[in-house]
C-alpha cells in the first residue's frame, strides 16, 4: 500500500467524517508532524528524545519508528543512536487519530463579504490545536461549506457553545481588533447554575488567576481591582432570567475576558454551572494527577495520545473496527478509531455565548434547548 502523507496544507474534506452514536469522528489518516530541536532536547539520541518528552508511546514503538523511517532528522533516516543537535528538523509520521467531538452541525448564521459568524457546538475546538486538526469549527467549515482563510475575532473554550465570528479579511480582523482593544465590545452569555441565582444585576468584581499546569482559574480571596492581589482583574456582570427552583439561567456579560472568567466567577459567587466538573467543587481532583483536564487535551504538537485510562467502551471498539478505515500495524491506537483516552461520553457545558455587539453592529446566536428550564 502506497501511504499518502498529510500535513498542515491539505485541506479536510467532507469524506473524512465518520459520524456514530452522536458523535464525530475523523477517519484515521497518515500525517508527517514537523518539530525543530530545542535547547533541551540537543545531546539526547533521538530514541531517548521521543521517549522522554513524549511518553504517551512506548520506548519500544520509537525504536521501530526510527528504524522503519517514521521519525526522521532533516529529512534522513538515521540510526536509533542518532544524537540530535540544535535546530534541526524532526518529522514524525504517525498514523494520525483525532478525538471525537460532539456530532453537531457547525452552522452558518449570518454571511457577508467582511464576516461570516456560525452556531459553534460545543466540544468543538474553534481551531487547530492538540490533537485536533479537522475536528476543528475551521475545519469543517473549510470541509463542508469550502469556506477558509477566515480570521477568529474571538474564541470559545471548546467545551462552550454559541456565537463565533470570523472576519473574512486582514481588514476587517484589524476594524474588530481595534474595537477590542478600545472596549468598545459588549459580550452576552448565558449559563446553567445550581440553585437559585439572586434577583437584580449582581457584579463579581474579583481577581483571576489562571492555573496553566491545572487547566484551571482561581478567585484571589478578596481580590479587587486596583489592590495588588495576584492574578488579573477580572468583573462580570450577572443577571438572573429564569428559575425552578434547582437550577436558573443566568445571563452573563463579561466586561473583562480571562480565560474561565465566567465559570470561576460563577463558583465565586456561590452558583456554578450545573454540569461544570472542573469547578462544581473547590477541591476537584488535580489535573496533574489524572493526567487531563476539563478540555482534555492540550497535548504537543507531535501528537503523543495521552496514557489510556480505564474507561475503554469495548462494545463500541467491537463496532468501530467494521468501519471503513485503514488500520495501521505500527500504529498504537489502531485499531480502535478514537485515540486512547477518548472512548468515554462528554456533554457539553452549559455555558452559551449569546451575543456580541460594537459600534453599529450586533450579532446574534439562538439558545440552546437546556436554556429552557422545566
Amino acid at each position: 500500500m502506497e501511504i499518502v502523507w498529510q500535513t498542515s496544507a491539505n485541506p479536510p474534506e467532507p469524506q473524512d467524517y465518520i459520524f456514530l452514536k452522536g458523535k464525530r469522528y475523523v477517519r484515521p489518516y497518515y500525517f508527517e508532524f514537523i518539530s525543530h530541536v530545542k535547547n533541551r532536547w540537543a545531546g539526547k539520541t533521538i530514541v531517548d528524545l521521543f521517549a522522554h518528552e513524549f511518553r504517551g508511546r512506548p520506548y519500544e514503538y520509537y525504536v521501530c519508528a526510527v528504524q522503519s523511517g517514521r521519525i526522521q532528522v532533516d529529512e534522513q533516516v538515521v540510526p536509533v543512536s542518532y544524537i540530535v543537535q540544535q535546530t534541526q528538523k524532526i518529522s514524525h509520521f504517525v498514523h494520525r487519530h483525532e478525538p471525537p467531538v460532539i456530532a453537531g452541525n457547525v452552522s452558518i448564521l449570518h454571511s457577508d463579504p467582511d464576516v461570516i459568524t456560525v452556531f459553534k457546538p460545543a466540544s468543538i475546538p474553534v481551531h487547530p490545536c492538540g490533537q485536533y486538526r479537522k475536528n476543528t469549527v475551521v475545519g469543517i467549515l473549510q470541509a463542508e461549506h469550502s469556506i477558509e482563510s477566515l480570521f477568529p475575532i474571538h474564541r470559545l473554550d471548546r467545551l462552550v457553545s454559541g456565537l463565533l465570528i470570523f472576519a473574512r479579511n486582514a481588514d476587517k480582523a484589524e476594524q474588530f481588533r481595534k474595537q477590542i482593544e478600545a472596549g468598545l465590545l459588549q459580550k452576552e452569555y448565558i449559563a446553567r447554575v445550581v440553585g437559585v441565582f439572586p434577583e437584580g444585576e449582581q457584579v463579581v468584581d474579583a481577581n483571576v488567576n489562571y492555573d496553566a499546569r491545572e487547566g484551571k482559574s482561581l478567585v484571589e480571596d478578596g481580590g479587587r481591582m486596583g489592590n495588588g492581589f495576584g492574578g488579573k482583574a477580572a468583573c462580570t456582570k450577572f443577571l438572573r432570567i429564569s428559575s425552578n427552583g434547582t437550577h436558573s439561567v443566568v445571563l452573563c456579560k463579561p466586561i473583562t475576558g480571562r480565560t474561565h472568567q465566567i465559570r470561576v466567577h460563577l463558583q465565586y459567587c456561590g452558583h456554578p454551572i450545573a454540569n461544570d466538573e472542573l469547578y462544581l467543587s473547590k477541591t476537584v481532583t488535580s489535573r496533574s494527577l489524572v493526567g487531563t483536564g476539563a478540555n482534555r487535551a492540550s497535548f504537543t504538537s507531535m501528537d503523543h495520545p495521552p496514557l489510556p485510562d480505564s474507561s475503554v467502551n469495548n462494545s463500541f471498539n467491537a463496532e468501530a473496527h467494521d468501519l471503513d478505515f485503514i488500520v495501521d500495524p505500527m500504529c498504537t491506537n489502531c485499531p480502535n478509531l478514537p485515540p486512547k483516552g477518548y472512548e468515554g461520553d462528554e456533554e457539553g457545558l452549559w455555558l452559551h455565548c449569546v451575543r456580541y455587539s460594537g459600534p453599529g453592529w450586533s450579532y446574534a446566536c439562538p439558545l440552546p434547548d437546556w436554556a429552557a428550564l422545566h
